[in-house]
């Protein structure tokens, strides 16, 4: 296999970076807490770039390339080398020997370049195009548990027969067949794609449950949960069951209204839900938000991830901004990455080099010991994971 390792990955910032900060960083094995599956077939060049571009839902223009992007730029330059190119190789070439790696080899030496031992992942989102999170760790040569996402699981209901009446007790059923499950740790609710936080977070009773099941069934097509009452009855019975809950926050497809998806409109659900761990994910650009909740609320911990590929090298910044109020025992890494692979081994990569520039600058100012350094990498790379998610 050609390549298969990464240039050092403090390659022009070695300054920054105390060797004893470096040395760990390189070998850290890291939890990526939340992430999706790799696509399981050959791409053509059309979809690749679709799929490096978050807030876009149309094809990209003829006059234009995601290859000139934040992102672009660092796919362009760290792993071109695991495919055998040179650095910052240009994109014609690197797409050219990309389309001679299938798709379950481009996946594994993308995945085991990235450092990571656990992968928790997202099953429910164009799972027929994805790698099941088993397969996932099957080729990283590492370990994967499974989030379940709440809309989804409510909408297999609707869709497979379950009547309104019968909805509340059967919806109550499928959680509890989750808290069972020993690979399921968490839900997630995309909530920020249906109605915005702005919403009655109020615990409903089962008779407007069913109410608006009703409603809902009454529909043509398949059932789409964009009722504030259904997803409301959702988060509150999850954290009833004991389970994290995870909250996609802030930037993401434009099918969501970013101004509504401030994390600070949560602050209804967060005063009286039962407190379970809640993961407010990407964040970006409401992470000082984020940090601020995490401060607030025991249960309440968040990540940048997702928001640290598309800003490339920028992400030095919000991986500070990120590290500025927020206990550092509330952050956690995660990727977000779906689809190419290239997006799960970018997310570890970029996430270390801001941790050891930030952390670097840190230490060689007298404010923190490379031992406490070492401490804040470890918790915000693996160790909380393993506490929130009961690992």
């Amino acid at each position: 296999m050609p390549g298969g390792e990464l240039d050092d990955v403090f390659a022009g910032i070695e300054a920054s970076v105390p060797d004893g900060l470096a040395d760990h960083l390189r070998t850290v094995s890291l939890i990526d807490h939340h992430v999706h599956g790799t696509f399981t077939e050959d791409i053509d060049r059309a979809t690749f770039e679709f799929s490096i571009n978050e807030g876009s839902n149309d094809p990209v223009p003829p006059w234009m390339t995601n290859f000139d992007s934040p992102l672009g730029l660092s796919i362009r330059r760290w792993c071109a080398p695991l495919l055998g190119l040179p650095a910052r190789t240009d994109a014609e070439t690197y797409w050219k020997r990309r389309c001679e790696f299938g798709a379950d080899e481009l996946a594994a030496t993308m995945l085991r370049a990235a450092g990571v031992s656990r992968w928790i992942v997202d099953t429910g989102f164009k799972g027929d195009l994805l790698t099941s999170h088993h397969r996932l760790a099957e080729l990283a040569a590492g370990r994967s548990s499974e989030i379940v996402r709440l809309e989804r699981v409510a909408e297999d209901l609707l869709d497979s027969g379950t009547s309104p009446q019968d909805f509340p007790d059967a919806m109550r059923a499928a959680l509890a067949a989750a808290a069972a499950d020993p690979t399921v740790v968490g839900t997630k609710t995309i909530v920020a794609y249906r109605t915005g936080f702005d919403i009655d977070w109020t615990r409903p009773g089962d008779a407007d449950v069913v109410a608006r099941a009703g409603a809902l069934a009454a529909r043509q097509g398949p059932s789409r949960i964009d009722d504030p009452t259904l997803i409301a009855f959702g988060v509150h019975e999850a954290a009833a069951h004991g389970l994290p809950l995870q909250l996609h926050v802030g930037f993401g497809d434009r099918d969501l209204d970013l101004h509504r998806c401030d994390p600070l409109l949560l602050l209804p659900l967060l005063r009286i839900m039962p407190p379970v761990p809640v993961l407010l994910l990407h964040c970006y650009p409401f992470h000082r938000q984020a940090g601020y909740l995490a401060q607030a609320f025991d249960h309440v911990n968040f990540d940048v991830g997702l928001s640290i590929n598309y800003l490339g090298t920028r992400s030095t910044g919000l991986v500070a901004e990120a590290l500025e109020v927020a206990p550092f025992a509330k952050q956690l890494y995660s990727s977000d990455a779906f689809g190419p692979p290239e997006l799960h081994v970018l997310g570890s990569v970029l996430w270390r080099r801001a941790m050891g520039v930030v952390l670097g600058d840190w230490i060689r100012s007298g404010d923190c010991a490379e031992a406490d350094a070492i401490r804040i990498v470890d918790m915000i790379g693996t160790t909380n994971a393993q506490r929130v998610y009961g690992l």
